[in-house]
């Protein structure tokens, strides 16, 4: 439990002459002040804090952001900071983020708020970025300390980092180093001056010594608390990625609003189909409705019982699941090729309690406009009045109904109100397809759909179509029309390499685009040694930022080379080295991203409206909104609601969803000790240098072709 620090503090006439209070009176308050659930953070633009906001937004945590750069910004007096509510003092704020340790010109009378306001409540300050100096307990760098780049040095948690706010990790924090030409990390290491009560959390080697230096830390001094990052960050890196889960338990005590997991799903399209092959000569895939060389013969790429056994054997291993979207017209076409054999689907359906699986509509056909292949690219087709041309109602429904019923009759394990159309079609595909097929949503209905995927490439939002809530996908960059590593390779360097280097200039046209090559890939070594380590880091990116999203590949890449689980092995390997036990990766189904998400929306516009009041007593936590709603919360382990233990234990805490009912939501923390006092006064200070800026990560690919 937390308390005023410091018997004199505890009386409201010494709260007043503090703070100010407004409103409050001369007659006694309780002991214990209520804090709100919320975070300030106060900003000057820089990347670190708003890496912290994006973490508090992705976690649905509620925070007030005054940015210093604006004339009309509120100013931070003792007033904006504390009241009261009731018979109680009342800390607005459960939290305090700022730039750096002290962003205000000497002398400011809103950082002598800032430190009267957290001396008094016990309030956190976060330093999101500063450099190391004795007014944060460390000497400065010049002094055996080091300034200057960590690109690709791999820093640790300390014990007390572990034991602590960190404790979700393995140890190690990896710094990235992505560009040799590009400084991504600039930091300072140094060790805390002789006296100082500063206990480092995470370490790096000081070059040129055998002494570690420290990169976050906690100072404590003059009553209060302050958590000093010394290296420049922002929200896509990995090494913040990596931390960020502990700087806001730290800075909140492991109990606030909001909830964040690693989740991790990946959705293996077209199953009992085949994926036609890309053909490096004509530079197309054959098959494609724009490949229109005479001479393109489709070569067809399809699993075998073998394949289906390694999925089943590398998912054993792995404790992971696969979700299979099938077309089962894949199994009956082949079937009648082949005297009624299909050793794949055999196979898959005998083990088809392996997986999970997704409806992917019968044959892969296109469902939203009629296509007019006559021309490269192609276009809808239109009626004589010039309207377009939709796949009818009835069409869109029986590609649906068709493969639910296959599924059905060979026992998958089914949610039928699950569905991913072939391509995401019927779902509006830029340039050509402007809106939906106003089919669509009817045929849904008809089919009681209530979760479409769609391609977060082109629509990053979920939003609905019909009865059905979409599911944004990533793609990955593993195409549909490789099923060996040099195919891939090839079709990747015509994509990313300039018309000069023999490429399609794709990215010559669109400068944005930041996966394009200096020069084409070998062959014989790029996937493993470019295409393997970018696309484990832009999934593991999206892992470490509590993204849901399902990413999806093609069965093609579960044949012949296998080319997808280098990548996936990729992501979990790197995920196991970095996280705990405690902290696993989270591998929902479709329907159940799909309800993530949803919540997660709901969630903010409550938030945003008002609708949210959450605050801490002593160890009593109050939540209350209106009835339905559905609110997340993060406590430590040993939180009680109602005499048992609340939420789902991860990453060291308690956390989950809790609808509300009529009553507010009360929960029972775990008794903790105060917060020692001491150290010395603070000091108004200049802000830090500044450091090189870092790249805002890669670029999320667009799905190519016609795969889905």
């Amino acid at each position: 439990m937390k308390r005023l620090i410091g018997t004199t503090l505890f009386t409201a006439g010494t709260l007043v002459a503090a703070l100010a209070l407004p409103g409050a009176s001369a007659q006694a308050v309780e002991t214990d002040p209520r804090i709100d659930l919320r975070v300030l953070v106060v900003t000057d633009g820089g990347p670190a804090t708003d890496a912290i906001a994006a973490e508090l937004d992705a976690a649905g945590t509620p925070y007030t952001e005054i940015d210093l750069t604006r004339a009309d910004r509120p100013v931070i007096d003792a007033a904006y900071l504390a009241d009261t509510a009731g018979d109680r003092h009342r800390a607005r704020f459960q939290a305090v983020v700022l730039p750096n340790d002290n962003p205000f010109p000497a002398g400011s009378a809103e950082m002598t708020a800032l430190a009267d306001y957290e001396r008094t409540y016990d309030i956190p300050q976060v330093d999101a970025y500063t450099y190391a100096r004795p007014e944060v307990g460390l000497q400065y760098a010049v002094y055996g300390g080091y300034a200057g780049s960590l690109d690709g040095v791999r820093a640790q948690t300390t014990a007390a980092g572990l034991s602590g706010p960190f404790g979700y990790l393995e140890g190690a924090v990896p710094f990235e180093d992505n560009s040799p030409s590009v400084g991504e990390s600039y930091a300072y290491l140094s060790t805390p001056t002789a006296g100082a009560d500063f206990t480092p959390y995470v370490e790096a080697s000081i070059p040129g010594t055998a002494k570690r230096g420290s990169l976050v830390g906690e100072y404590r001094h003059d009553g209060r608390r302050e958590l000093v990052v010394t290296f420049v960050y922002n929200q896509y890196q990995q090494q913040f990625r990596l931390l960020a889960r502990g700087i806001v338990d730290w800075m909140t005590g492991g109990t606030r609003l909001g909830a964040s997991r690693n989740y991790f799903a990946v959705h293996v399209d077209d199953v009992f189909a085949a994926d036609d092959r890309w053909n490096s000569t004509l530079n197309c895939t054959p098959g494609d409705v724009d490949c229109t060389d005479p001479n393109a013969v489709p070569d067809p790429i399809r699993m075998t019982a073998a394949d289906v056994d390694h999925a089943a054997s590398w998912q054993t291993s792995r404790g992971f699941t696969l979700d299979m979207a099938y077309n089962a017209a894949g199994t009956v076409d082949f079937r009648s090729d082949n005297n009624g054999a299909d050793p794949l689907a055999d196979r898959f359906v005998a083990k088809r309690n392996d997986f999970r699986w997704i409806n992917h509509t019968y044959t892969h056909a296109f469902l939203g406009c009629e296509q007019n292949t006559s021309v490269v690219p192609w276009q809808c087709a239109t009626n004589p009045n010039g309207s377009i041309k939709w796949v009818s109602r009835q069409d869109v429904s029986d590609e649906i109904a068709l493969n639910r019923v296959w599924g059905q009759t060979a026992g998958l394990p089914l949610q039928n109100d699950e569905l991913v159309t072939g391509e995401h079609s019927g779902l509006r595909v830029l340039p050509q397809q402007n809106v939906d097929n106003p089919n669509l949503g009817p045929a849904l209905g008809d089919n009681t759909i209530g979760w479409l995927g769609s391609d977060n490439s082109r629509e990053p939002g979920q939003r609905q179509v019909g009865t059905a809530t979409t599911v944004p996908r990533h793609p990955m960059n593993v195409f549909y029309n490789a099923g060996r590593a040099a195919e891939q390779v090839d079709e990747y360097n015509w994509i990313y390499t300039s018309r000069a280097q023999g490429g399609s200039g794709i990215c010559e046209d669109n400068p944005a685009t930041t996966t394009c090559l200096p020069a084409p890939l070998d062959p014989a070594t790029g996937y493993a040694d470019h295409i393997v380590p970018l696309e484990r880091q832009i999934a593991l990116g999206h892992v470490l930022a509590n993204d849901p999203k399902p990413h999806f590949i093609h069965q093609s890449n579960l044949a012949e080379d296998r080319i997808a689980y280098p990548v996936l092995d990729g992501v979990l390997d790197a995920y196991d080295a970095l996280f705990a036990p405690s902290t696993p990766v989270v591998n929902l189904r479709m329907k159940d991203i799909g309800r993530e998400l949803q919540r997660r929306s709901a969630w903010r516009t409550a938030v945003q409206n008002g609708q949210v009041t959450a605050y801490r007593i002593g160890t009593a936590v109050t939540v209350e909104a209106p009835s339905g709603t559905t609110v997340p919360v993060t406590v430590p382990e040993g939180t009680l609601r109602s005499g048992s233990a609340f939420g789902e234990a991860y990453a060291g805490g308690r956390s989950g969803w809790t609808s509300l009912a009529g009553a507010p939501l009360s929960l029972a923390l775990p008794s903790a000790p105060a917060a020692d006092a001491g150290g010395s006064a603070p000091a108004a200070v200049p802000a830090p240098a500044p450091a090189a800026l870092v790249p805002e990560g890669v670029a999320e690919p667009v799905s190519p072709g016609t795969g889905g």
